[in-house]
């Protein structure tokens, strides 16, 4: 059975599919030893956080399947926690941000370990093959009504502010904020990550590379707010190097 395979039986078993939500036996199991009986409200937010820390394993698991890019996601979500809350985005909404950074690379499950480790530059149909890891990841994610809007950032994280990415070729504010936000941290961290064709760019290269995309791949306003917060946790680091005590919270 293939990875995606598994999953999707994960899924299917923990939904409950043929017998209702609480047909996964792991969790009557439970609700049985503690003597409840769950509301409708309850359970449905059980399942769901059973899901999310399913979900959230399956990253790690990605994560760990390429040394390169081991705690990319772990780094993405904390980096957008503090963007969208940057540009404004506040409460159950910047919640959803932070899993789709979390989550954004999970449909990666579900593309061969030889693309994915290729240590060369994708043939035009190995790329296309990794072009579908959005996809992939909006249907592990999307079943789950709690993480809808999560699932639909991770859809279209790799759609260009100007139109030209994939999957659907969405552009400007067709694109959720989220998504956006995802957008430029993920190309940060590959950018300043080794990678199995090339080692880390230079932090500059790197800041020049974002601005130079701006308007074209990722959405300006989003890219000036991302190295605002880079400026000041670099100022922050270089305090501490020279002895000086963190700025208080």
């Amino acid at each position: 059975m293939t990875a995606l395979a598994l999953v999707e039986t994960g899924i299917a078993a923990l939904l409950g599919f043929g017998g209702g939500i609480w047909a996964s036996p792991g969790l009557r199991a439970w609700r049985r030893q503690e003597g409840q009986c769950p509301s409708p409200t309850q359970a449905l937010a059980d399942m769901e956080e059973f899901y999310l820390e399913m979900v959230k394993t399956l990253a790690r698991a990605v994560d760990s399947k390429d040394s390169y890019t081991h705690e990319h996601s772990e780094r993405a979500s904390v980096k957008a926690r503090r963007l969208a809350a940057r540009l404004g985005v506040a409460g159950t909404a910047a919640r959803y941000v932070e899993y789709a950074a979390l989550l954004h690379d999970i449909g990666k499950i579900g593309i061969d370990e030889a693309i994915l480790l290729k240590p060369g530059k994708l043939t035009p149909e190995e790329y296309e093959v990794m072009k579908k890891h959005p996809i992939i990841g909006h249907q592990i994610l999307s079943p789950v009504k709690y993480l809808g809007p999560v699932a639909e950032m991770v859809l279209y994280h790799q759609e260009w502010y100007n139109g030209q990415g994939y999957p659907e070729g969405r552009k400007g504010e067709e694109i959720p904020i989220g998504a956006r936000i995802v957008a430029v941290i993920d190309a940060w961290d590959a950018m300043t990550s080794d990678r199995p064709y090339r080692k880390a760019l230079r932090r500059d290269v790197a800041i020049s590379e974002l601005r130079r995309g701006a308007g074209t791949q990722f959405d300006p306003q989003v890219v000036e707010a991302f190295l605002a917060i880079e400026e000041s946790l670099e100022a922050e680091k270089e305090r501490r190097g020279n002895g000086a005590a963190p700025p208080a919270p």
